[in-house]
């Protein structure tokens, strides 16, 4: 089993695994990582959701994307559990039956979690995918949380479709899309593309993968995002060639209570590549979100 991380624009033609635009996947060995997260953290159980829940104070909960994998989120866990209780469930990216693997079964996911775990007062962040499905969620089921963190979250852009058709066993192609991820080209390791290539070799693997990223297309929120009332912060690589920083300005527009944060020199997991940064930007909003209001 493995754990698929983020793709955007693919779809199938003549039987063949198309890649349009600057579509990305990333993939990990879902049992390598699960190892990785168990040597530091419980993996919890309740019902049939898996979790890692570190800390205590107001719930920090991690939605992780097609892009990224968990193990992005540790230098987050490992900074905000001093301070709140984060959450980092696991997404049933490919448990899913096909006719509910979208962005909307997802969100439908994270709101039976949320609801069983009791949680308020919600800090609810998504990376990537993962920001599409919080987006989601808060508009549907805005009650239990209290704030909304996005960083290259998609809901809004779709990579127009690019100028070559390379098909699966393309393997430099590959390489060089996954390095796009990165500002750093270099943490798109050899592992790292191995796994990639290797997804696109297996047609059956790669069905949900395209369900999920068709489902994100579909689901553009331009027009649901002005319906946001939490404080809402968005943090974005400078150099993101997924979500490029016009899709940040876009979100910032929309929604009605943002503020904007730009990093440089990083690409599309600010929490992963600028990881001090980062948590400096966020705690300050969360700390900021506590201050008793000054009566003028």
């Amino acid at each position: 089993m493995k754990l698929y991380l983020y793709c955007q624009g693919l779809f199938l033609k003549d039987k063949e695994l198309i890649f349009c635009g600057k579509t990305i996947i990333l993939v990990w060995d879902f049992e390598r990582l699960t190892a990785l997260l168990t040597m530091q953290y419980e993996i919890k159980h309740q019902d049939k959701f898996r979790y890692i829940e570190e800390g205590t104070g107001e719930p920090l909960v991690l939605l992780h994307g097609l892009f990224g994998a968990l193990s992005n989120f540790i230098n987050l866990i490992e900074y905000f559990r001093q301070h709140n209780k984060v959450v980092v469930p696991f997404l049933p990216l490919l448990e899913m039956d096909i006719l509910h693997t979208s962005v909307g079964g997802l969100a439908k996911f994270v709101h039976r979690f949320i609801e069983a775990k009791s949680y308020h007062g919600v800090h609810l962040l998504g990376n990537s995918l993962g920001g599409h499905v919080a987006l989601l969620h808060v508009l549907k089921h805005p009650e239990r949380i209290k704030s909304l963190i996005l960083t290259g979250s998609s809901g809004l852009f779709e990579s127009g479709m690019g100028d070559s058709y390379p098909k699966r066993g393309d393997y430099e192609y590959i390489k060089k899309k996954t390095e796009l991820t990165f500002y750093d080209p270099n943490v798109a390791t050899k592992e790292l593309v191995d796994e990639v290539y290797s997804i696109t070799n297996n047609r059956l693997k790669a069905i949900k993968i395209i369900a999920l990223a068709k489902s994100a297309i579909r689901n553009n929120l331009g027009e649901e995002l002005n319906q946001i009332k939490q404080p809402t912060l968005l943090v974005w690589g400078n150099n993101d060639t997924i979500t490029p920083p016009f899709v940040a300005r876009e979100f910032n527009r929309l929604i009605p209570n943002s503020e904007l944060y730009f990093v440089d020199k990083c690409g599309h997991a600010p929490m992963m590549e600028v990881p001090d940064e980062f948590n400096a930007i966020l705690h300050k909003f969360l700390k900021k979100l506590n201050q008793p209001a000054t009566v003028a």
